[in-house]
This record gives structure tokens, C-alpha cells and sequence, in this order.
């Protein structure tokens, strides 16, 4: 996918030879075609290429010019002009940072806050951050790494970044199951160890894959493996998550109609919860597919733009407007008028208790066991991607308050 550029002698009739100066297969230099140099005539630039293997027969040249995020899926395999490719580039770098900063926030969120990681939602989603973090962290220090011109670190870069993306694509394409088997199959059966099964889906099935494209990469040529390796993965990945996007869109429209007067969510938020779910989904991905053509630089762009931040719009739906984030975030963040009592709550609800008995001595209240029905089946789901927040009451003999559970 670079230009080849051709060099010619201008009225030569001959053979060219007895030159005043050798041409020594040390002095080779590894150079790519610059088009922004010498006032935009273009020249040579060995910026960020260096020379792998030389002798007298053939030269091997290793170049680091990764640039935009959409090279990641460019399924056309074809370059653009130099403008549009430092723009895209400047956006990719902006994107990729915002995004990193707030995947990590989101992962210290969830992993430090246990009440937000009891129910499968959170702990798919905890995993997919934890992937795109990897993802963009890796396509940032691309560049930097591969400046030291060391061929073994360079492959091991190219390794991890492939393995994140497919990890990546792996958790959008569980999350769509989980959501499927909620709101859609709803199977009411218990599953051990839910959980350590997807992270074994999650994140073994892309080392396969890897392994596929180690082996077969030494001999097979780089599109095929691109496209066999990548492209259909993911495309499979996006058509399965398309599928299961279109049932459960049409499955909580179903739900709001049958829901009482009044209670039916308003545009905005069935806005939010499509939003949403696109983005969890990874549908922004499609886009890649249809950049052919005059639509190609276009498609780019926005491609660009929706993946490359696609991390900071997951920290926006899925901690900054979920209320019980926010709330946990209270309680244990903020100080002073901004914190939040974990129990703060109690003054609001029903203090009204029936009189009851008094304990014996050395006894307590009979309190049922309830385990969560979201951490313990498959019917654990974010239908407007709030987990709903079912309380139930219990008696506190010393403070004759209700507590919500």
C-alpha cells in the first residue's frame, strides 16, 4: 500500500557504466517518497525506515508509518493524498488519548466499586474496556516502539495490536449473546461459572486466530491473511451483533407498548438507548466496509472519528448517565457536601413499621436468603442499558427504619 516510485535516465542510449564512485551495497539506504518535501515536488525521506537485511541480490526495508485508525479495517487496501492522511492521523492520535484516558476510568470504576460489578452486564463490559484500553494504548506507542528499529519488538507489536482488536471485537460480539439470551431467549437456567466461560470465549478465541495468522504469515500473501485473519472475524462479529441489535431494539419496543399509560419512555431516551447500544456493539465498525470509491476519504473520516472515541462514548453512556454509577461515586469519591451516605436514603423511605414482638435474647429477625437473580442467571441485562434497580425492605430492630437492599 505505498507508491512506487520509478527512476529513469534522462537521453540515456546505453549501458551507464565506469562510474566515478562504486555503488556499495553498505552505503544502501532504506527511504520512502516524500510528497510534502521541496515545496510539494516530493523527495526522498528516511524518516521512520531503516535498512532490515541487505546484499548484493536483493535489499529488505522496514517502514513504522502507521498513521490513522482507519488502517486497522481498510478493506479497500488502497492510500489516500497526504492532507487527508495527516489530518486523519491528528484525529486518530486526539481520539485514541481521549478515549485511553476514560477507559481507564471506566475500568477503575468497575473494578474497584464492587456493587457496580455484581450482575454480567458490568463484568462483559469491565472485559471490553479492559480490550479497547489495550487497543489503544498499543496503536499509540506503534509509532514510538517501532522508531528503535528492532525487528523482533516490531513483530511483537504488531502481534499485541492484532490480538486487541480481535479481543475487542470478541467482547462486542458477547455482549450481543448475553443480551440476546435476557431479553430475547429468556432462558430462566442457572449456568456455572457464566463468567469464566466468556472470559475463555473472550480471550482465548483471538489467540487462535493469532496462532492462524503467525503460522500462515511466513508464506501466505499479507491480504490474504488480512482478510481471512481480520475482515471476515469481524465482519462476522458485526453481522451477528447487526442481527441481535435489530431483535432486542424490537423487543423493548414491544415491552414500552404493553407497559400502562404513562410509563413509556419518551424519544430522547430511546435515542440514548439506541446510542448506546450501537457503540457497546461496535456497529460504528461497519462503517469500514463501505469506504470504496469517491465516498472512501469521507467514510474515513467518520470512521475515524466514531472508533477512535468509541471508548469515550462507552464512559459517557455506561458511567456518566447511569445513576447507580454516579451514586457509588458519591459515596466513595466525593467529600464534603458532594458525598453521598451509602444509606442517606433511609429518611426517605416508609418509616412507618408494624409493631412486632421482641427478639429472645442471642437471637436476630428471620431474614430470607435472596440471591440476585442478576448474578445468578442469564436474564441479567441493560434493556434501556440501566440495570434495572429492584429493593426490597427489611426491619433494622435497633433503628425501626426500613433499609433498601
Amino acid at each position: 500500500n505505498t507508491y512506487v516510485v520509478s527512476a529513469s535516465v534522462t537521453n540515456a542510449t546505453g549501458r551507464i557504466e565506469n562510474l566515478k564512485e562504486y555503488i556499495k551495497d553498505q552505503d544502501v539506504q532504506c527511504v520512502y517518497w516524500d510528497f510534502n518535501k521541496n515545496d510539494g515536488y516530493g523527495g526522498w525521506n528516511p524518516k521512520g525506515c531503516w535498512t532490515y537485511n541487505s546484499s548484493s541480490d536483493y535489499t529488505t526495508c522496514l517502514c513504522d508509518h502507521m498513521t490513522h485508525f482507519g488502517v486497522l479495517l481498510d478493506v479497500s487496501r488502497t492510500p489516500i493524498d497526504e492532507k487527508n492522511e495527516q489530518i486523519l492521523t491528528l484525529i486518530t492520535y486526539m481520539g485514541c488519548g481521549v478515549s485511553s484516558c476514560f477507559l481507564g476510568i471506566t475500568v477503575l470504576t468497575y473494578t474497584l466499586l464492587e456493587k457496580l460489578r455484581r450482575d454480567y452486564p458490568s463484568k462483559i463490559l469491565l472485559n471490553l474496556s479492559l480490550a479497547l484500553l489495550g487497543l489503544n494504548l498499543v496503536f499509540l506507542l506503534n509509532s514510538w516502539i517501532s522508531s528503535f528499529g528492532i525487528y523482533g519488538l516490531c513483530i511483537a507489536v504488531a502481534v499485541t495490536l492484532h490480538y486487541f482488536l480481535l479481543t475487542s471485537f470478541t467482547w462486542m460480539g458477547l455482549g450481543a449473546v448475553n443480551m440476546y439470551f435476557a431479553l430475547v431467549k429468556v432462558f430462566n437456567v442457572y449456568v456455572p461459572s457464566y463468567i469464566l466461560k466468556f472470559c475463555l470465549l473472550g480471550w482465548g478465541i483471538p489467540l487462535i486466530i493469532l496462532n492462524y495468522f503467525i503460522f500462515f504469515s511466513c508464506w501466505v500473501q499479507n491480504d490474504v491473511v488480512f482478510y481471512v485473519s481480520v475482515v471476515s472475524y469481524i465482519a462476522f462479529i458485526l453481522l451477528c451483533n447487526g442481527s441481535i441489535f435489530l431483535v432486542v431494539l424490537i423487543q423493548i419496543r414491544n415491552m414500552q407498548v404493553n407497559q400502562p399509560a404513562g410509563t413509556q419512555n419518551g424519544i430522547l431516551k430511546d435515542l440514548r438507548a439506541v446510542a448506546s447500544l450501537t457503540f457497546l456493539l461496535g456497529l460504528t465498525w461497519s462503517v469500514a466496509f463501505l469506504a470504496w470509491g469517491p465516498v472512501k476519504v469521507f467514510l474515513l473520516y467518520l470512521f475515524s472519528i466514531l472508533n477512535s472515541l468509541q471508548g469515550f462514548f462507552i464512559f459517557v453512556f455506561h458511567c456518566l448517565m447511569k445513576e447507580n454509577v454516579r451514586k457509588q461515586w458519591r459515596i466513595h469519591l466525593c467529600c464534603g457536601a458532594f458525598k453521598l451516605q451509602e444509606y442517606s436514603e433511609w429518611s426517605q423511605t416508609a418509616t412507618v413499621v408494624p409493631k412486632h414482638k421482641p427478639n429472645p435474647p442471642n437471637t436476630f429477625p428471620f431474614m430470607a436468603s435472596v440471591r440476585s437473580i442478576k448474578s445468578n442467571s442469564t436474564q441479567s441485562s441493560t434493556v434501556s442499558l440501566e440495570s434495572s434497580q429492584h429493593q426490597m425492605t427489611i426491619t433494622r430492630p435497633d433503628l425501626g427504619k426500613t433499609l433498601p437492599i
